[in-house]
């Protein structure tokens, strides 16, 4: 089941937290009910019609609660050129780190760049897992510029066929540092894959959650 969710921290960030234990109602109600471990959803671009609601996503946290797992989809505040997104992802995994024993990050396409940033910003999470992820953003949001600041496990999973996302250097970057790497013979919007892909992530999240 879902609760909707305000996040704390200034800019107007709107969330749905799927529960694994399949318990709705208020916040304060599903406390007592929530799983131990949650990973934090950061969707696509928002100026691209991309919000918490991403069929990806959605598979995604399908996929995680079947197996015990929460899952906290967002949507980002006012469009800030990137940097008032990266800082609700933080803000997301705050949230989640006051109410879950473990958090991890998940991000698909601008979303993937967000956890990454995010991630080498600090965010306290086990793992990162992203899905077609932009490369960069701007000089000072730059995923491979950053990629060896981030100290856990990273996974990305890309569409040979993706010509949207300027993926390669960001994968390029995982196989530098001997990361996961999941290739998928897909277009950026994995069309007809989603399930295929939403197992892949929660095959690679789950166990550095739940060890």
């Amino acid at each position: 089941m879902t609760d909707a969710i305000l996040v704390p921290g200034g800019r107007d960030v709107r969330a749905t937290l799927d529960t694994a234990a399949g318990v709705s109602g208020d916040e304060s109600d599903a406390d007592d009910m929530r799983a131990a471990h949650v990973v934090v959803a950061c969707p696509p671009h928002p100026q691209h019609t991309g919000h918490r609601g991403d069929s990806r996503l959605v598979a995604v946290s399908d996929e995680l609660t079947a197996r015990g797992i929460d899952c906290l989809r967002f949507d980002y505040g006012a469009w800030d050129d990137g940097y008032g997104e990266r800082a609700d992802t933080l803000r997301a995994v705050e949230w989640a780190g006051e109410r879950y024993d473990r958090v991890a990050l998940f991000g698909f396409s601008f979303g993937g760049a967000m956890a990454l940033l995010a991630a080498a910003e600090g965010a306290d999470v086990e793992a990162v897992s992203t899905l077609g992820p932009a490369g960069r953003l701007a000089d000072d949001l730059d995923v491979t510029a950053v990629f060896d600041r981030i100290p856990v496990p990273v996974q990305v999973v890309y569409g040979t066929r993706d010509d949207i996302a300027d993926w390669e250097p960001v994968v390029e970057c995982a196989r530098e540092y001997h990361q996961s790497v999941v290739e998928f013979a897909a277009d950026h919007f994995f069309v007809g894959q989603h399930g295929k892909v939403a197992a892949a992530v929660a095959d690679f999240l789950v166990p550095w959650l739940q060890s």
